[in-house]
């Protein structure tokens, strides 16, 4: 087993079973595994139990197995059950969150690597859910999506799914006949997770270092491995009362080709992401600008292989953030797209190597003042030792055409999950330099962090240092010439109680200064009461002391009708919060959180809540709400964001879905509406509405824009 991580103690494995030649056609994919094929496999038997009880044994047995042709793999799980009529399963979309149901979770290494993987979930409805390992099995990218299918069946002894991936879908190590594999199982009702291998509570299920092996697997055939995805896209756009209604239609193409069977190179012409659901806003009370997540397919492929640096994200830096290519976001209102005209990608493994590489090309918009533009990415990541790597990472160009612009940089992190035996255990430092013509003072960042990320007790350090002339064009970072100075500390025991299924305590600080080390702002968190309840409910009580130094003065609230301002100096306060939450095995869940006290020199009370409504599988509303009210010598304001969510899925494959939202700030109201028929596994059909009103300072709604788009994809496998 070449690079095989984990080596420290043996490996559960399941022998992958061959599907006989030619039944491949006339194999019918219903969830009952019930073909001649099935009963000859073998079989993992049972899992074992993290949840409620670390090592026990499941209230139900659930039986896994594999098949596997040179271009499929077919999983099939059997999950008894003594009460099939509680199931808890309301989802029907893909890619829905179904940790708070039943649901069957699969992950597979194909590289073997420990490091990275492939996850997928489905639920008793038949709701499927796909993403990448990442930030080394803590978390996992769900905006990945796969071509491949699963099929449900209940009976009066539990459920069963069968799942097919074709190997097309996937990237892999050539040569391997054994592939990391694990399973886990959740009953919702029961608040019980078991799992194969790895099954202890410091583990992830991400961690494909813990993962047993499926064995057997034959030599896979990918075919040429060329897959060609022609798109079509039409609509009607009316951008603003009284102007014309523009028709339009265009054409795209997506073509991508496997260089081998770890290796994709993708091209991408006249990109269209017509089908991407709009941002969800965010109110913002601070000084700083926040950040919206990439949802676009052809840059979240292979996403996984640009992260960079331990301990960074959006609320620091981000050194290669690729929304920042095709999207421009102005000093107000919300992001304006930029035509791309064509892009190459490059992404995969060669050998203990991941390497990824992204070169765009985008439109001139003279009404944007934004002209054409090259940019790119490169990412190389190698592997060392069982869990840990080394890597670079490179960025050229700027999507507002500013010259000599470059970013480059080098990271390295060092993962085990053996630390004391069997204890998670990770150390990163970086370093990174960027330049544009623009930019004068210290244009380097570094930093570092610990981490202990442990069922029972965590504890991470974190230091991170940027430079005052650190602003990378394809990256993201909220300020700049601040030191960074963070800790924590969790403590998360399970006490014998009936009522009680676990209990989390927090000690954390988080303090930025300047590059003097003269403080600027500070957040602290105590959390000395959190429980989760057995029935799955919530209850949490929090203090927040905070602190901040704004430098000048800055608008905290800002409408047509009101403005308040935050005058520059020193500021210390203490806040507090409750927080609540009902079990999402409800058919009617939520949470409500209220927080109180003071802010800056004055006082701020906040109400933030969720109501989600599931009677059935195939309908779901979800209803949101935030609203702050602050009272400071600058003025008092109300602001308030909701948002509604209103799901229609008579199948996992036909789904209607409306979001509607409206903040007083914008004084916008705005409706995304959006059908996805997936009429065949690698064909899509698209419906988007989206309709735009504005409230007048006489709380009139006057028709703001709207937009219809109509979009089929197909693609073409060879």
């Amino acid at each position: 087993m070449a690079g095989t991580a984990g080596a420290q103690e043996q490996k559960p494995t399941l022998r992958a079973g061959a599907l006989p030649h030619g039944s491949k056609p006339v194999f019918t994919l219903d969830g009952r595994l019930d073909e001649p094929a099935w009963r000859g496999a073998d079989s993992i038997v049972n899992l074992v139990t993290i949840e409620p009880e670390e090592g026990g044994t499941p209230a139900g047995q659930t039986i896994v197995k594999v098949l596997v042709a040179p271009s499929d793999i077919l999983i099939g799980v059997l999950c008894r059950d003594s009460s099939p009529a509680d199931l808890v399963s309301f989802s029907k979309a893909r890619d829905a969150d179904l940790e708070e149901e039943d649901h069957v979770l699969i992950v597979l290494d194909p590289f073997q690597d420990g490091r990275s993987g492939y996850v997928f979930a489905v639920n008793p409805s038949g709701a499927r859910f796909d993403g990448l390992v990442s930030a080394h099995g803590e978390e996992v990218n769900s905006d990945w999506d796969a071509v491949w299918e699963a099929k449900t069946s209940r009976d009066d002894g539990g459920w069963s799914v069968e799942i097919e991936i074709p190997i097309r879908s996937l990237s892999f190590e050539k040569g391997l006949t054994s592939w990391g594999f694990n399973v886990q199982r959740r009953v919702q009702r029961l608040q019980e997770t078991s799992r194969w291998s790895g099954a202890h509570r410091d583990y992830e299920i991400y961690q494909t270092s813990r993962a047993g092996l499926l064995t057997d697997l034959p030599a896979f055939d990918f075919g040429l491995g060329l897959s060609v995805r022609p798109a079509a896209v039409g609509g009607s756009t009316k951008p603003a009362s009284g102007a014309p209604r523009d028709q339009a239609g265009d054409l795209s193409l997506d073509v991508t080709k496997k260089l081998g069977p770890n290796l994709v190179a993708s091209l991408t012409v006249n990109t269209d992401f017509a089908e991407t659901e709009v941002d969800a806003r965010q109110t913002n009370l601070t000084r700083f600008e926040i950040l919206f997540p990439e949802k676009r397919s052809f840059f979240l492929e292979g996403s996984d292989i640009f992260e960079f640096g331990l301990g960074l994200d959006e609320a620091n830096l981000v050194p290669f953030f690729s929304r920042r290519i095709g999207l421009v976001r102005p000093e107000e209102g919300e992001s304006e797209k930029i035509p791309i005209v064509a892009g190459t990608k490059l992404n995969g493994r060669m050998g203990n190597t991941s390497v990824g590489t992204l070169v765009m090309r985008t439109e001139r918009v003279g009404g944007l003042g934004v002209p054409d533009a090259t940019m790119g990415a490169v990412r190389i990541k190698h592997n060392v030792l069982d869990e840990s790597a080394i890597g670079m990472i490179a960025t050229f160009g700027d999507p507002l055409g500013r010259s000599g612009s470059w970013l480059a940089g080098v990271d390295a992190t060092y993962r085990t999950s053996g630390f004391l035996g069997d204890k998670n255990l990770l150390v990163g430092v970086w370093g990174l330099r960027n330049n544009r013509d623009d930019l004068s003072g210290d244009r380097n960042a570094y930093g570092l962090r610990i981490d202990y990320p442990n069922d029972l007790v965590g504890v991470g350090l974190t230091s991170i240092t940027i430079g005052d002339g650190v602003e990378p064009s394809l990256g993201f970072t909220p300020r700049t010439g601040v030191r960074l100075w963070e800790g924590g500390i969790d403590y998360n025991p399970r006490p014998s109680w009936g009522l009680v299924r676990q209990m989390f305590h927090e000690l954390g600080l988080a303090v930025y200064t300047d590059l003097g080390n003269r403080w600027e702002s500070y957040e602290g968190k105590i959390n000395p009461f959190d429980w989760q309840l057995e029935s799955g409910d919530r209850i949490t009580f929090k203090i927040l002391p905070q602190g901040d130094r704004p430098p000048e003065d800055f608008t905290v609230f800002e409408s047509p009708v009101t403005t308040v301002t935050i005058p520059a100096g020193s500021y210390e306060w203490t806040r507090y919060s409750v927080r609540g939450g009902l079990a999402q095995k409800r058919k009617v869940s939520g949470e409500l959180t209220y927080e109180f006290g003071r802010f800056y020199d004055g006082h701020l009370k906040k109400i933030e809540g969720t109501v989600a409504l599931k009677p059935w599988s195939s309908f779901a509303v979800e209803l949101s709400g935030e609203r702050n009210h602050g009272d400071l010598p600058g003025g008092a304001f109300t602001q308030y964001l909701y948002g509604a969510r209103a799901e229609v899925k008579p199948s996992a494959d036909l789904q209607v879905s409306s979001f509607l939202q409206y903040d007083n700030e914008s004084r916008s109201l705005g409706t995304n509406t959006r059908l996805r028929w997936t009429f065949n596994p690698l064909g899509d059909l698209f419906v988007v509405f989206n309709h735009n009103m504005l409230r007048s300072v006489t709380d009139r709604f006057t028709f703001d824009s709207n937009q219809l788009l109509v979009k089929v994809q197909y693609a073409y496998r060879l």
